[in-house]
């Protein structure tokens, strides 16, 4: 579960609604000063949020970039059904396309997912990688999560399957089993915590956790689907989620940049954003310089 080192949005920043073909995604946006070099579309992760990049919006919009990160599809306070078919990974990446066409602009669009964002915008790039410059795979591997993972999101998914409807007392059992000698969290962020897992759909949960457990490697559809596009593999120096030396392999496949934030684990956005900011400005502008033609900009997607 990711835990934003901050609530609060930089100046840069603003809290929005973005409308798109598939409906309204809650969504931070921040902007630069003057014109922006392009602009940035970031996905969260399973369980997590918009809110998970906080720390990011005010360095990169300071580098120059129009930055928007997006709750997703029945995710915190962006709403969605109860029936599941919706939060399959192909509609979550039209989703995706329909957020980045939303953002109306002609210069370069980065994209980029943390954890289970990773295999939704890698999907979305596989059916359509024409409107980006860029895609950042953000602690995000190559298909399914390691068997110690997979058997606690086993366990997770069950319980929601069997008792969806009461996410107070699904809350209350998992933050039950955190380790007794974990550092006490601040009030404010243990009570976003709690109304971020309340405001998310269950059946969200439900399948992109069975995602999480299932999902094959796509990686050579990926490195096929988008042999020119620029990529960047990111994460922390360890991980209990996807092994750090699955991440160095995916990045050797798809010929990809490779960063390693000292320091940090899964969440390196939210343990150490100056840094992930740093490494990201710096890959982007690369990506921009190297581009070849013209940049293609996007185009409308229908739900």
């Amino acid at each position: 579960m990711s835990k934003p080192p901050t609530l609060t949005l930089p100046p840069a920043a603003r809290a929005f609604r973005l409308a798109t073909a598939r409906g309204e995604f809650a969504a931070h946006e921040a902007v630069p000063v003057g014109p922006a070099r392009g602009a940035a579309l970031l996905v969260p992760g399973y369980t997590g949020s918009k809110e998970d990049f906080i720390g990011l919006l005010g360095p990169l919009a300071a580098a120059g970039y129009r930055v928007v990160a997006v709750d997703g599809r029945g995710q915190h306070e962006s709403g969605g059904p109860r029936t599941q078919a919706p939060y399959a990974l192909a509609e979550l990446a039209h989703d995706v396309l329909a957020q980045t066409a939303a953002l109306n602009t002609a210069g370069p669009v980065h994209l980029l997912g943390h954890s289970l964002g990773g295999l939704i915008v890698r999907a979305a790039v596989v059916r359509d990688p024409a409107p980006y410059a860029s895609l950042t795979l953000l602690s995000s591997g190559p298909g399914a999560v390691c068997a110690d993972q997979q058997g606690r999101t086993k366990l997770l998914v069950s319980a929601l399957e069997a008792l969806g409807d009461d996410m107070p007392g699904i809350w209350e059992a998992m933050r039950a089993m955190d380790p007794r000698d974990a550092p006490p969290e601040e009030p404010a962020l243990a009570a976003f915590l709690r109304a971020r897992w309340l405001g998310t759909v269950p059946e969200q949960l439900m399948v992109t956790g069975r995602a999480l457990i299932e999902e094959p490697d796509r990686i050579d559809e990926l490195a096929a689907a988008a042999p020119g596009l620029a990529k960047l593999v990111l994460s922390g120096e360890s991980d209990p989620v996807w092994p750090v030396s699955e991440m160095d392999a995916m990045a050797r496949r798809l010929g990809a940049a490779r960063v390693v934030i000292p320091g940090t684990e899964h969440s390196p956005n939210a343990e150490d954003p100056a840094a992930v900011a740093a490494a990201l400005a710096a890959f982007w502008k690369a990506s921009e310089e190297s581009s070849e033609g013209p940049l293609t900009s996007p185009t409308p997607v229908s739900s």
